[in-house]
This record gives C-alpha cells, structure tokens and sequence, in this order.
C-alpha cells in the first residue's frame, strides 16, 4: 500500500449555497491533519479555501500555499497562518502544487477547481500522471460531471472511464478510507 504523504486540495474560494459544503470542507481538513497528510492548496483564506486550511491547521496539520503575482495584487487575503509562496501566473501554480503532491482531493467549487481537477485528467490520460483524484461528492455536487464522463465515453472521446485514477465519495470519512487504503 502507498501512504499519500502530501495531498492537493482543489475547491472553491466561495462557501456555495449549501452549508454542507463547508461542512465537508471542515472535516476534510481535519481528517488531513490527523492523519499526518499535508494540505497544498491555493493559499487562501476565504471560501471553502480557507476553511479547509483552517481546520487542518487547527488540528496541527501542515499546510503549504501557493498563489499567484495577480492574486496577491487584487488584495485576496492569503492564509494568515502558513507559508504562502507566490509564483507567477496559474500554469506555474498548477506545476508548483502537482509536484508537492501525491494526489489530489477536489471539493466542490466553480471554474479555477474545473480547470484544476481536468489539467490533471488531462495529464492522466496522455500519460503524464499516475497520481490520484479523489473528489469530495458533497450534496452530489459532481454527479453531473460523472454522466459527463458517461457521454464523452459513449460518444467516442474517451475510451474507458475506469482507465483514470479517480474515486469518489460523499462523505469526509468515506474519502479517507479510500485515501488511507489507497493502492496503485
């Protein structure tokens, strides 16, 4: 069995309009924290971001950010309690938190989280990546992705879903039994 050391989490930097969402994200952070994985994420404190960095860290975890020049300029507060490091633009960001992590957890958020999570399933199905995804199905949040997964298969895109290094789960404590018994 692989242990997964160090963990990215994609999410939103909004909280969503179901208070489960933060829920999820809250526990995710601890569950991180108590079971010795560090948390690489965007490195901010607001949103879904935020909470679960908080949680990890009030928990006695380690959470390493990284953000962007642009970010930094447009004053969004960074995690007051980490090390935060800036790069240069989000293709750096992405780079920079893919090789500080073994996997990846995605939690339910909007654009930037699509545009993370499919990097990497992109990566994943040209060969590039073996590492895995582990997204946090709050309130079914990513069901609609999962069909789309279906119709890109059934309509000749993709050729098998189950070639991807993908698990998911509906509850934090669901997630981490498939993080802590994880083995490729």
């Amino acid at each position: 069995m692989q242990k997964l050391n160090s963990l990215a989490v994609y999410c939103g930097h909004s909280f969503g309009t179901d208070p489960q969402f933060e829920r999820d994200a809250a526990r995710v952070g601890e569950l991180l924290a108590r079971n010795k994985i560090r948390m690489i994420f965007g490195g901010g404190n607001v949103g879904l971001m935020g909470t679960t960095a908080t949680a990890a860290i009030n928990n006695g975890g380690v959470v390493l950010g990284v953000t962007t020049h642009n970010v930094v300029a447009k004053q969004e507060p960074a995690h007051e309690e980490i090390d935060v490091e800036v790069v240069d633009g989000v293709n750096e960001r992405k780079q920079r938190m893919y090789e500080m992590s073994d996997g990846f957890i995605i939690l339910p958020g909007g654009i930037g989280t699509l545009n993370e999570f499919t990097d990497i399933l992109t990566m994943q199905q040209i060969g590039e990546s073996v590492k895995p995804i582990f997204f946090m199905n709050t309130a079914k949040f990513w069901e609609s992705f999962s069909q789309m997964f279906l119709v890109m298969q059934d309509s000749g895109f993709i050729e098998n879903v189950h070639d991807y290094n993908v698990h998911v789960a509906d509850t934090p404590d669901e997630l981490f039994k498939q993080i802590l018994n994880y083995d490729k």
